[in-house]
């Protein structure tokens, strides 16, 4: 079961303001429960001091509650239109496996950008220690596009979710490394009460299996080696068979190549995760919209 810690009253959300990650990309045709993976165990952040003492972010504080539900804003319902799956394009400053990625980053400007390209949600990694982000661009980036905003983040505390609702986000990351069955089921339920969608990601089989036993409904196959940081595109074309229909599924890392989206659409990949490719472009409309036409 997932460590309760008293938490305060669910944030209210505004009838007209979620947007549905899994409406954006359905296809029209504290300390984690278990020791992370080796490769991850330099980057895993302790649990946040502001979860511990039982309070939202600064961020999360300072929005008025949301009331409403914006049926535009849910995720799936635009995810994995032929002839290759949407991409959910990402806004990071950083990586533990890249480094330093973009100096100058400007989340509201660069989202105008994605969406410009064809973008079917955005991705903002918040997470401070590892990937130089930060909650407060959440908020900005919703208001600045009617697109799907997805949290990034070491997501293991029912706060977390509680602050990523108030901060605007119309999804979260979950990683199954670091939670287990009761604890993902637990988080996609409140998630729920929420108003919230989750994209559950995975890095093998045992995860996989894992996963499946919850009612996820979005999985995203990351094909990042956590022991080494290596990337094999391979790893979704494999674990792909083994998800059974009714999931929307996504693959993440390495990807940055037009022919890459036609063969992960072949494969029934519902969308694709972009980060690393795109936020190193100095012109990244042009990237993407490239990405995703190929010309």
């Amino acid at each position: 079961m997932l460590r309760r810690r008293g938490l305060p009253p669910a944030v209210a959300r505004d009838a007209g303001s979620h947007r549905s990650l899994a409406a954006a990309l359905a296809a029209p045709s504290a300390v984690p429960s278990a020791a992370p993976p080796v490769g991850l165990s330099a980057t895993f952040p302790a649990p946040r001091k502001d979860i511990d003492e039982n309070r939202l972010s600064a961020a999360a504080e300072a929005l008025a509650p949301r009331e409403e539900v914006d049926e535009n804003r849910i995720l799936g319902a635009d995810l994995g239109t032929p002839p290759v799956p949407r991409v959910i394009a990402e806004i990071k400053r950083a990586s533990p496996s890249a480094g330093v990625l973009a100096v100058n980053l400007d989340p509201p400007a660069w989202a105008r950008e994605y969406a410009a390209a064809g973008a079917a949600a955005i991705s903002v990694v918040t997470d401070r220690d590892f990937f130089g982000g930060t909650p407060e661009w959440l908020p900005a980036v919703r208001r600045t596009v009617a697109l799907p905003v997805l949290r990034k983040d070491f997501i293991i505390d029912p706060l977390q979710v509680r602050e990523a609702a108030r901060l605007g986000a119309d999804a979260v990351l979950m990683i199954a490394a670091i939670l287990n069955v009761g604890e993902i089921s637990d988080l996609l339920a409140l998630a729920a009460a929420e108003g919230l969608e989750c994209l559950v990601e995975v890095h093998d089989e045992a995860e996989l299996e894992k996963v499946l036993n919850t009612p996820a409904l979005i999985i995203g196959i990351n094909n990042r080696n956590l022991k080494d940081f290596s990337v094999d595109l391979d790893t979704t074309f494999r674990l792909r068979r083994l998800i059974p229909p009714g999931r929307l599924v996504v693959s993440e890392s390495g990807i940055d190549q037009h022919d890459q989206l036609r063969r992960l659409g072949a494969a029934g990949i519902d969308a694709v995760l972009v980060g690393t490719s795109l936020v190193r472009q100095a012109d990244r409309r042009k990237a993407l919209d490239f990405l995703i036409t190929g010309f």
